[in-house]
This record gives C-alpha cells, sequence and structure tokens, in this order.
C-alpha cells in the first residue's frame, strides 16, 4: 500500500497534487465599507471552494469538482477558474447554485438573502460522482468537503467516495460534520478533521470537557479514521495519530478580524503537506499557521504561502498524556 496512517512511503516522481469534493458551491455576494461608497465583493465560496484556494495558495495544484447551476453556477465556475482552481472535471446541472449576500459594512457578517443549492437528482449524482472518482484517482491527496445546503446529495455518497479511493491506495482528508461524517468515517480516511462544536452538534461530545473530546475521537478512529484532528476554541488543535499519539498543536496569538475560514485553512495545511509526501506534524504545523493568519483578513481561505510558513515556525506542538 503506498500510503500508511500518515505519511507517504516513497518520494514523488511528480509535482504533489490535490483534488477537492466540492458537490455545491455558492456565489457569495459581501457588502463592505468604503472610502466613498459601499464596496461590493463577489467571490466563489462554500467548504469545498475556500479548501481548494488555501491548497492553491500554499503551491499545490488543485482539482475541483462541484455542480454548477443556473446564472449563479455561470458566474461561479468563471470566479473559480479565474482563481487558479481547475474545474475541468466539474459537471453542468439544471436548476440554481446556491447564492449568499452579507452586509459587514458594521463590522459583523449580516444576512441580506440567501438561495440554497438545489439537489442533485439521480443521473446529475451518477455524473458528478463519476467525474470526481476519476479526478480524484490523479491526484496525490483527495479532500473531501461537506455541500452548502442539506439534501444535495445523499450522505452516503461520502462514505462510497472515501471507500472506493481507500480501495486504491489513496489518501483521503475529509472535513465534515453530521451525516456526512458519520458515513465518511465508515467509508475509511486518512484524516479526519471536525471542530469541538460540530462534534457538540452531532452528539459526540457534552460541554467543552476536554476527556470527552478525546473519548469521541478515539471512537472515530476505531471506525475508521486514521488520524483524527479536532479543532478547539481560540489556537488550540487537537490530534490524535495514527500511531496512538495524543499532541496539541498552539498557533500564535492574534486579534480576529473574522473567524470563519480557519478550519478550511487548518484541513488545507494538512492536506497540502500529505500531498508533497511529509508528516501530519508538518501538515498540524502549516495548517494551524494557515487557520490563524487567515482570522486576521476578510477573506475566507487566504492569505500568503510565505507569510503562512513563517507563521509555521511559531507553532508548538506539545504530546499529552493519553490517559
Amino acid at each position: 500500500m503506498g500510503v500508511s496512517g500518515y505519511v507517504r512511503d516513497t518520494p514523488h516522481d511528480h509535482d504533489p497534487t490535490a483534488f477537492v469534493f466540492a458537490p455545491s458551491p455558492l456565489l457569495t455576494i459581501t457588502i463592505e465599507p468604503g472610502r466613498r461608497d459601499d464596496e461590493i465583493h463577489l467571490h466563489p465560496g462554500g467548504q469545498g471552494v475556500w479548501l481548494a484556494r488555501m491548497l492553491v495558495v500554499l503551491g499545490v495544484p488543485t482539482s475541483l469538482c462541484a455542480t454548477f447551476a443556473g446564472e449563479a453556477g455561470h458566474v461561479i465556475e468563471a470566479l473559480v477558474n479565474h482563481e487558479g482552481i481547475s474545474t475541468t472535471s466539474s459537471v453542468t446541472t439544471p436548476g440554481t447554485s446556491g447564492v449568499y449576500v452579507h452586509d459587514r459594512r458594521d463590522g459583523a457578517r449580516v444576512k441580506v438573502a440567501e438561495m440554497a443549492s438545489d439537489p442533485l437528482h439521480r443521473h446529475e449524482l451518477d455524473e458528478f460522482y463519476g467525474a470526481a472518482f476519476a479526478t480524484a484517482m490523479s491526484a496525490d491527496v483527495a479532500v473531501l468537503g461537506g455541500p452548502s445546503a442539506p439534501n444535495v446529495l445523499p450522505p452516503d455518497t461520502y462514505e462510497r467516495m472515501a471507500a472506493d479511493l481507500r480501495a486504491n491506495d489513496k489518501t483521503v482528508v475529509a472535513d465534515l460534520s453530521g451525516d456526512e461524517l458519520k458515513a465518511v468515517v465508515a467509508g475509511g480516511v486518512t484524516v479526519l478533521k471536525v471542530s469541538n462544536a460540530e462534534l457538540r452538534d452531532g452528539g459526540w461530545v457534552d460541554g467543552d470537557n476536554e476527556c470527552t473530546t478525546v473519548d469521541a475521537m478515539r471512537t472515530l478512529a476505531a471506525a475508521g479514521a486514521d488520524n483524527v484532528v479536532v479543532s478547539q476554541a481560540e489556537r488550540h488543535v487537537l490530534a490524535l495519530l495514527a500511531d496512538g499519539r495524543l499532541v496539541r498543536t498552539t498557533g500564535p496569538t492574534v486579534h480576529p478580524l473574522d473567524e470563519r475560514g480557519a478550519g478550511d485553512s487548518l484541513t488545507a495545511g494538512i492536506a497540502a503537506t500529505l500531498a508533497r509526501g511529509d508528516a501530519i506534524e508538518d501538515g498540524l504545523r502549516l495548517g494551524v499557521a494557515a487557520g490563524s493568519l487567515n482570522v486576521t483578513r476578510r477573506g475566507l481561505a487566504t492569505g500568503r504561502r510565505g507569510d503562512i510558513e513563517r507563521l509555521a515556525t511559531h507553532v508548538t506542538i506539545e504530546e499529552v498524556d493519553n490517559a
């Protein structure tokens, strides 16, 4: 098998590449205060796009398999390609892609309007799954992001995708919650990333007690996740590694400007590192640095590679007593 629990056994003979599974990207419209008039910013969004954006920032060529529908879909696809993310394997579907409009003129995000992505029907799902699987097979790491709205696709799609990729010795990183999390773990993943809040919402933990979080991590590892990474409040990330070690990763102290996108930046940092064949500890440092820098910016999953890599030298990892 070409991939162990968390590090590639053989060196690359090519530049590392990544694949991102993004069933329902969004068109995001954000109103910001300007010096004279309001500023209106249009960007592609949704978890898959944010994961892919940070992978590209970190120097990993990335293919995004997504569905684009309706007027919004045309705009999203053009904006994604403009950011240097490949969408050659994506699928055009009927209906509409999702859109949200946020007003941030007073500092905090206020939802003005929102339109959800339409669900994928059987033939559309078949086309999407086939395109995604074929593209993922050519990448060094496959990253599975969640849908932007409920019922876009059946949760067991994630179990099938993870199981099929793992059966072909692919490195699979998943950043999911809810039913999709349960499904992907059943399929088997190299790395599962989830936030402590998502574990609470899913009934895996009760409260903020770290011991119950570790118990939930052990349960997820036993269910099919080689490595389990849990982002916590403030700067800390807990990781239960494939070799049984429990580690805590801590980034520098920052004053957040916008906390959204930090978790996706963490996941992308881990995925970029595994794509290069390096150890997951290096991925935790890079991911925490990417997340720390991201919250100081207004753009989601943004930053400069050199700044992130320099910041990673200030990230610490300590082993935690597993008992």
